[in-house]
Order: C-alpha cells, then sequence, then structure tokens
C-alpha cells in the first residue's frame, strides 16, 4: 500500500533556522557528506545561507503542512559542472520524518523553485552511490541518471557521485 502523499511547502531560509543545521549535522545525517561541522563551520554555513538569494540560488526549511512543522532543509546553488552554468540541489530530512516521500516532494518544490527565481537551465543532485535514500529521491523527484562522476562534497572530500539532472525549461507551467 503507498504511503499517503505530504505536502510540504518551501519557506525561505531565516536568522531561527540555525537550530535546523545543528539538528541535520547529525552523525547520521552526514555519513555520506565527509561527517559533521564544527560549530563555527555551521556558523559560516548559516550565513552563507543567509545571504544566497536571487539567481545565485536560494536556501530553504521544509515546512510540513497543515500544522507548518519544519522538517528538514533544501535549496539550489550556482554552479559550473563540466564547463556549464548549473544548479544544484542538495537536502536534508530530519530522522524522525524521513521514508515518508517528504524530500522528494520537497525536490520537486526547488524545482519549480528554480525554475521560477533561477536562470540557468539544469539542475544537478550529486549524491553518493552508497546513498540509496538519497539516490531514490533523486528518482522519485523526476531527475534523470546521467551516470556516475567523481565530486568534491565538502571540498577536500572525494567522493564518487551519481549525476542526475533535471532540465528545468522542460518542467510543466
Amino acid at each position: 500500500m503507498a504511503k499517503p502523499s505530504q505536502r510540504v511547502r518551501l519557506r525561505p531560509w531565516s536568522p531561527a533556522d540555525l537550530w535546523l543545521l545543528r539538528r541535520t549535522n547529525a552523525p547520521e545525517m552526514t555519513e555520506h557528506l565527509g561527517g559533521p561541522e564544527t560549530e563555527g563551520q555551521l556558523a559560516v554555513r548559516h550565513d552563507r545561507y543567509l545571504r544566497i538569494d536571487g539567481e545565485a540560488g536560494r536556501m530553504y526549511a521544509v515546512v510540513l503542512e497543515p500544522g507548518g512543522e519544519v522538517v528538514g532543509s533544501i535549496g539550489f546553488w550556482a554552479q559550473t559542472w563540466q564547463g556549464e552554468e548549473v544548479y544544484e540541489t542538495g537536502w536534508g530530512v530530519l530522522p524522525e520524518f524521513q521514508g515518508r516521500g517528504i524530500a522528494a516532494e520537497a525536490a520537486r518544490a526547488v524545482m519549480a523553485a528554480a525554475r521560477l527565481h533561477g536562470n540557468r537551465r539544469h539542475l544537478h543532485a550529486f549524491p553518493s552511490v552508497d546513498h540509496a535514500a538519497s539516490n531514490a529521491v533523486c528518482r522519485k523527484a523526476g531527475f534523470t541518471l546521467l551516470g556516475e562522476a567523481d565530486f568534491e562534497y565538502p571540498r577536500g572530500n572525494p567522493v564518487r557521485s551519481n549525476d542526475w539532472v533535471v532540465d528545468l525549461d522542460a518542467l510543466p507551467d
């Protein structure tokens, strides 16, 4: 039996969202991302999230409706990939909300946001080849798998990733 669909909305990142970065910084949430960051690194990331806006990208808290509970984060940001100016996306859903399809719904919502606010044609996601859950999110959200690629995340941490892409211009209006 399929799980009922959840409704999500994206809320722009706010100064009050540092707690969310701290929650998603847990070892089980960062296993495929090089491990937890220091408090100083989180503060830098939080500041970057607050400053990113417009065509360079946007960061969001994922809000579950009805009720308005913040359950994760997602965003898109400018990136150059294989000589093309693209957007990259990434997400994190708090453990107690995982397995409900929330991340895939948030990914579809961020596709629409990138199309609306951005100026680049392609949105990529680069989950580790070993991260079954994030690869499933990409598949469920409608990304196309281009194949494996060598990637760094964070900088200096080499990762064998899957390169997933969506053509933002091909999304329905």
